[in-house]
Protein backbone atom coordinates (compact mmCIF):
# COMPACT_ATOMS: atom_id res chain seq x y z
CA UNK A 1 0.00 0.00 0.00
CA UNK A 2 2.15 2.54 -0.87
CA UNK A 3 0.99 6.65 -0.12
CA UNK A 4 -0.61 5.21 3.05
CA UNK A 5 0.03 7.14 5.90
CA UNK A 6 1.40 4.91 8.66
CA UNK A 7 1.54 7.14 11.28
CA UNK A 8 -0.44 6.65 14.70
CA UNK A 9 -0.32 2.70 13.97
CA UNK A 10 2.14 2.27 16.88
CA UNK A 11 0.87 -0.92 18.95
CA UNK A 12 -1.63 -2.61 16.25
CA UNK A 13 -2.80 -2.57 12.50
CA UNK A 14 -5.36 0.75 13.39
CA UNK A 15 -4.82 3.89 15.13
CA UNK A 16 -6.87 2.61 18.19
CA UNK A 17 -4.11 1.98 20.93
CA UNK A 18 -5.08 0.45 24.10
CA UNK A 19 -6.57 2.03 26.67
CA UNK A 20 -3.51 1.07 29.37
CA UNK A 21 -0.06 0.20 28.91
CA UNK A 22 0.47 -3.56 27.81
CA UNK A 23 1.56 -5.06 31.47
CA UNK A 24 -1.69 -3.95 32.75
CA UNK A 25 -4.34 -4.93 30.37
CA UNK A 26 -6.03 -8.26 32.00
CA UNK A 27 -4.52 -11.38 30.51
CA UNK A 28 -8.28 -12.25 29.11
CA UNK A 29 -8.35 -9.02 27.40
CA UNK A 30 -5.14 -9.72 25.89
CA UNK A 31 -6.42 -13.33 25.16
CA UNK A 32 -9.32 -11.55 23.42
CA UNK A 33 -7.05 -9.64 21.13
CA UNK A 34 -4.84 -12.52 20.68
CA UNK A 35 -8.21 -14.90 19.63
CA UNK A 36 -9.08 -12.18 16.53
CA UNK A 37 -5.17 -11.89 15.11
CA UNK A 38 -5.04 -16.05 15.53
CA UNK A 39 -7.93 -16.26 13.53
CA UNK A 40 -6.57 -13.76 10.90
CA UNK A 41 -3.40 -15.11 10.66
CA UNK A 42 -5.16 -19.28 10.10
CA UNK A 43 -7.26 -17.72 7.88
CA UNK A 44 -4.60 -15.52 5.59
CA UNK A 45 -2.44 -19.07 5.83
CA UNK A 46 -5.32 -21.19 4.42
CA UNK A 47 -6.39 -18.48 1.25
CA UNK A 48 -2.71 -18.50 0.49
CA UNK A 49 -3.25 -22.32 -0.15
CA UNK A 50 -4.66 -23.57 -3.72
CA UNK A 51 -8.43 -25.16 -2.20
CA UNK A 52 -10.25 -22.21 -1.45
CA UNK A 53 -13.61 -23.83 -1.32
CA UNK A 54 -15.66 -21.74 1.51
CA UNK A 55 -16.83 -25.13 3.48
CA UNK A 56 -13.17 -26.48 3.11
CA UNK A 57 -11.39 -23.04 4.41
CA UNK A 58 -14.05 -23.23 7.50
CA UNK A 59 -13.41 -26.93 8.94
CA UNK A 60 -9.72 -26.62 8.41
CA UNK A 61 -9.91 -23.56 10.07
CA UNK A 62 -11.84 -24.85 12.95
CA UNK A 63 -8.90 -27.34 13.25
CA UNK A 64 -6.28 -24.65 13.88
CA UNK A 65 -8.16 -22.53 15.85
CA UNK A 66 -9.82 -24.84 18.12
CA UNK A 67 -9.07 -24.71 21.87
CA UNK A 68 -7.83 -28.62 21.64
CA UNK A 69 -5.35 -27.43 18.85
CA UNK A 70 -4.61 -23.82 20.64
CA UNK A 71 -3.32 -26.61 23.81
CA UNK A 72 -1.03 -28.48 22.17
CA UNK A 73 0.24 -25.43 19.72
CA UNK A 74 1.41 -24.24 23.39
CA UNK A 75 2.62 -27.53 25.03
CA UNK A 76 4.92 -26.96 21.07
CA UNK A 77 6.14 -23.92 21.41
CA UNK A 78 7.07 -23.82 25.03
CA UNK A 79 10.51 -25.41 24.95
CA UNK A 80 11.11 -22.25 22.55
CA UNK A 81 9.68 -19.09 24.67
CA UNK A 82 11.38 -16.85 26.58
CA UNK A 83 11.12 -16.24 30.28
CA UNK A 84 8.72 -13.20 29.40
CA UNK A 85 6.79 -14.82 27.27
CA UNK A 86 6.50 -17.92 29.54
CA UNK A 87 5.29 -15.39 32.51
CA UNK A 88 2.92 -14.06 30.30
CA UNK A 89 1.34 -17.51 29.17
CA UNK A 90 1.36 -18.22 33.28
CA UNK A 91 -0.90 -15.54 33.51
CA UNK A 92 -3.29 -16.31 30.81
CA UNK A 93 -3.25 -19.83 32.19
CA UNK A 94 -4.15 -18.75 35.75
CA UNK A 95 -6.67 -15.67 34.17
CA UNK A 96 -10.93 -16.65 35.14
CA UNK A 97 -12.22 -16.08 32.41
CA UNK A 98 -16.03 -16.16 33.79
CA UNK A 99 -17.47 -18.59 31.21
CA UNK A 100 -17.16 -22.64 31.18
CA UNK A 101 -16.03 -24.71 27.63
CA UNK A 102 -18.32 -25.68 25.28
CA UNK A 103 -15.62 -28.29 23.17
CA UNK A 104 -12.90 -28.59 25.21
CA UNK A 105 -12.41 -30.05 29.04
CA UNK A 106 -11.48 -27.09 31.50
CA UNK A 107 -7.40 -27.52 31.03
CA UNK A 108 -7.46 -27.30 27.77
CA UNK A 109 -9.42 -24.18 27.55
CA UNK A 110 -7.13 -22.47 29.90
CA UNK A 111 -3.94 -23.91 28.04
CA UNK A 112 -5.74 -21.78 24.92
CA UNK A 113 -6.56 -18.87 27.11
CA UNK A 114 -2.66 -18.87 27.82
CA UNK A 115 -1.62 -19.23 24.12
CA UNK A 116 -4.00 -16.43 23.00
CA UNK A 117 -3.09 -14.04 25.65
CA UNK A 118 0.54 -14.55 24.52
CA UNK A 119 -0.54 -13.42 20.98
CA UNK A 120 -2.21 -10.83 21.90
CA UNK A 121 0.84 -9.56 24.80
CA UNK A 122 3.45 -10.04 21.25
CA UNK A 123 0.61 -8.14 19.21
CA UNK A 124 0.67 -5.37 21.72
CA UNK A 125 4.66 -4.91 22.67
CA UNK A 126 5.17 -4.49 18.67
CA UNK A 127 6.94 -8.06 18.59
CA UNK A 128 5.36 -8.51 14.93
CA UNK A 129 8.57 -10.41 13.82
CA UNK A 130 8.33 -12.74 17.13
CA UNK A 131 4.42 -13.08 16.52
CA UNK A 132 5.13 -14.05 13.12
CA UNK A 133 7.40 -16.50 13.92
CA UNK A 134 5.63 -18.44 16.57
CA UNK A 135 2.66 -18.40 14.32
CA UNK A 136 4.24 -19.77 11.77
CA UNK A 137 5.59 -22.44 13.33
CA UNK A 138 2.36 -23.27 15.22
CA UNK A 139 0.39 -23.82 12.14
CA UNK A 140 3.39 -25.74 10.36
CA UNK A 141 2.99 -28.43 13.56
CA UNK A 142 -0.47 -28.41 13.09
CA UNK A 143 -0.60 -28.82 9.66
CA UNK A 144 2.88 -31.28 9.51
CA UNK A 145 2.78 -32.65 13.24
CA UNK A 146 4.96 -35.45 12.51
CA UNK A 147 7.75 -33.75 10.62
Amino acid sequence: MSGVDNKGLEGGWFTFPPSRPVRLIPPIVLAYIGDAIYEVAVRQYLISLPNLRPHHLHRTATNLVSAKAQSRILSFLDPMLTEEERDIVRQGRNAKSGSLPKNADVLEYRHATAFECLVGYLYYVEHHDRLRELIGQAIEYMVNPAE
